[in-house]
Formats: C-alpha cells, sequence, structure tokens
C-alpha cells in the first residue's frame, strides 16, 4: 500500500516545484527499505496490540483448561497444571499483526496474495480447532483427517494454479534438490505431489513443535530469516545468477513478507517466552507452517525447507516414529512399546530430566545450525 502511495504522490507532483522534496519517496522502491519497515510495523503493533489481545482471550475464557497430550503423567504434569488457564489462540494476533504489516509494505502480486490466502485459511483451520478444544474441553479438536482434507485441498488449489499460469509453471515441473546446480527432474506430477507434501507438512510440523514456550515461535522467526534471505536472492536476477540459482520474478516481495513474519515473531515471543503470558494455539502454528512451506515453494526451493527447518521436521519424525512403532509392536509382540520417552521430541528430552528452558534454547542452537547448513547450499553446490 505504501508503495502505490509512493509511486502515486510521485507521478502527481513529476515537474512541480515538490518534486525535489518528495524525491525521497523513490527509496519505497527498495525492497530492503520495505522490508525493514515490515519488521519494525509488525514487531511496534505485537507490542501494542499483544496485551489487549491477551486480556480479550481471557475476557472470552480462551485458555487452556483442556488437558494437553503430554499430561498424562511423570514430571510433565506439575509442569503443565502451571499453565492451566494460559490463553491459547494467540495465534491471533501473530496472523493480523503480520498480515496488516505485509499488505501495508508489500506489492501486491500474485506470490503475495496466494501466501496471504494460505495463512488466512490455515489460521481459520487452526482457530476453529482451538475453539473446538476449548468448548469441548478435551485435547480432541478437529479430527485429523478433516485437518488433512482441508491443508491439502488448499495445498492442490496453490499447486494447480501455480501450473495452470505459464509464468510460475516452471515452479511445479522443475525440481531443485539441494546442493545442486540445475533441475534433477521435469515432471508435472512429482512437482505437484512435493507442492502438497511441502505446504501440508510443514503446517504440522510446526504445530507439533508448539509445545514449550517460545519454541515454534522461536524456531520460526530463525527459519524466516533463512528465507528471508533465499527470497532476496531468488527475487534479484543479478544475485542468483551469480550464486546459480533460479531466478523468480517477483519473488523479492516474499522478502518483505518473510520480515513481516520475523517482526511478528518476535513481538509474539515476547509474551510466549517462560512463563508464557498467551499461546499461539493451532491458529497460529498451522498458519506460520503453511506459510513457510509455500514460501520455499514459490522460490522453487521445497526441499530446501527440510534442512532449514530440520528442528520441525525431527519434531515431526519423532511423532510418526514413536506412533508407527508402537503399532507394529503391538500387532507382532502384542504389547506396544515406545522408541521415545515421549512424543513430541521436546517432551522427551523434558523426561530425560532437562528443564523447559533448557530444551528451548539447545533447539534453537539446533535450528540456526540448520540455517547456517540450508544458507551454505548457496555456494556450496
Amino acid at each position: 500500500m505504501l508503495y502505490y502511495l509512493a509511486q502515486y504522490l510521485q507521478e502527481r507532483v513529476a515537474g512541480t516545484s515538490w518534486e525535489e522534496t518528495l524525491s525521497w519517496l523513490r527509496l519505497f522502491r527498495y525492497i530492503t527499505l520495505r522490508s525493514a519497515g515490515a519488521a519494525i510495523t509488525a514487531l511496534v503493533l505485537s507490542w501494542w496490540l499483544g496485551p489487549k489481545v491477551i486480556a480479550w482471550l481471557k475476557q472470552l475464557k480462551f485458555a487452556q483448561n483442556y488437558l494437553d497430550k503430554a499430561e498424562e503423567s511423570g514430571d510433565l504434569v506439575a509442569r503443565l497444571i502451571t499453565k492451566k488457564g494460559t490463553p491459547t489462540m494467540g495465534g491471533v494476533l501473530i496472523v493480523t499483526v503480520m498480515d496488516l504489516s505485509a499488505i501495508l509494505w508489500t506489492q501486491w502480486t500474485t506470490m503475495v496474495q496466494l501466501t496471504l490466502l494460505s495463512v488466512v485459511v490455515l489460521a481459520g483451520l487452526g482457530f476453529y480447532d482451538d475453539w473446538a478444544k476449548i468448548t469441548r474441553q478435551s485435547a480432541e479438536g478437529t479430527t485429523s483427517r478433516v485437518k488433512l482434507a482441508i491443508q491439502g485441498v488448499l495445498a492442490m488449489f496453490i499447486a494447480l494454479y501455480l501450473y495452470l499460469v505459464p509464468a510460475t509453471r516452471v515452479i511445479v515441473t522443475d525440481l531443485m534438490v539441494p546442493f545442486v546446480k540445475h533441475p534433477v527432474l521435469s515432471s508435472a506430477a512429482v512437482g505437484m505431489a512435493v507442492i502438497v507434501l511441502a505446504i501440508v507438512g510443514s503446517s504440522n510440523a510446526v504445530n507439533l513443535t508448539d509445545g514449550l514456550d517460545g519454541l515454534a515461535i522461536g524456531c520460526t522467526v530463525i527459519v524466516s530469516f533463512v528465507f528471508l534471505i533465499l527470497t532476496y536472492v531468488a527475487g534479484n536476477v543479478k544475485a542468483a545468477t551469480y550464486l546459480q540459482v533460479p531466478y523468480v520474478p517477483g519473488a523479492g516481495e516474499l522478502t518483505v513478507f518473510c520480515a513481516a513474519m520475523i517482526g511478528a515473531g518476535l513481538g509474539f515471543l515476547w509474551f510466549n517466552c517462560h512463563p508464557a503470558q498467551v499461546f499461539m494455539g493451532d491458529t497460529g502454528s498451522l498458519a506460520l507452517g503453511g506459510a513457510l512451506g509455500l514460501v520455499a515453494v514459490l522460490i522453487r526451493q521445497p526441499l530446501l525447507l527440510v534442512i532449514a527447518g530440520g528442528v520441525f521436521v525431527a519434531e515431526a519424525l519423532s511423532v510418526m516414529l514413536q506412533v508407527g512403532w508402537f503399532k507394529y509392536t503391538r500387532r507382532t509382540r502384542g504389547e506396544g512399546q515406545r522408541l521415545f520417552l515421549r512424543a513430541p521430541l521436546h517432551h522427551h528430552f523434558e523426561k530425560k530430566g532437562w528443564y523447559e528452558s533448557q530444551v528451548v534454547t539447545r533447539f534453537y542452537i539446533l535450528c540456526l545450525l540448520c540455517g547456517v547448513v540450508a544458507l551454505s547450499t548457496l555456494k556450496i553446490r
């Protein structure tokens, strides 16, 4: 919005005495300036709206009074009891601030529209899931099948749209692999499958990571910073050519979106750090994960998200392995056995005696290492 306003004002004063005075409006053409503006705007809005949203959620009694999936036995019980009554659905704050900042500072391109669409749809799905948990006073919420169905339909819609538009078809057809300079495969069917898996998988992986104060949002900020760099490179023809990565026209605007996500994430972390004043809930985690997956898809690096989001991948795999192994051993040995003390992975380390703050900090460190490895693919290829 500000970009178009600056352009309009420049056109109106062209050839007048005001032209030199308002020449500074040309700065709005630069993605770097608008990215900084988006991040600062999102951060300030989060600080300003945070206490109001928390008070509003408390007033509506949108709090975690239901039993958490991790609250079953052992030392975790004492930890989780103290969190009962903490407002959830804080993802409303993240999504609202992130979308407003993006709309304010980006150019209204198709890529930005698709990203914001996915955020709104997944936030709506997460909001309903949180609401269902609260009203039913149980941890069931929306069934997994319903979640996967809605996420899958959204992801397939995006994949089909990208394929049907000639300018973006290459995003679907040519599959890029980290550490390889050129596409390894040209197949629309495989490309669509990868896109669906990237969006759906990322959305659910971030959701599974959201179990400790500050864990999911902190890791999301780190991964968002990685993709802020990657989107800038992909959208800059000179940088992309020099580093021999796919150039994606218009991807630079996703840099502004990533900056808005970083600002909103840091602002939310202010209230979500231990001891948390608010939880993001599925409202935030599903939307943020889906956004990361889509951004990776749009810059033709969906598989790179597996590296950059290594912590999210480990959390999701721990749940899949735990469930799969339990069912297998129950069928073959008559009694289900566990691979981990508890899943997702962060609860496993809690059961091993790590304090919550230790788990979160160490996972941050691992996430930073994954981000460095992901960025190294720009040169090691």
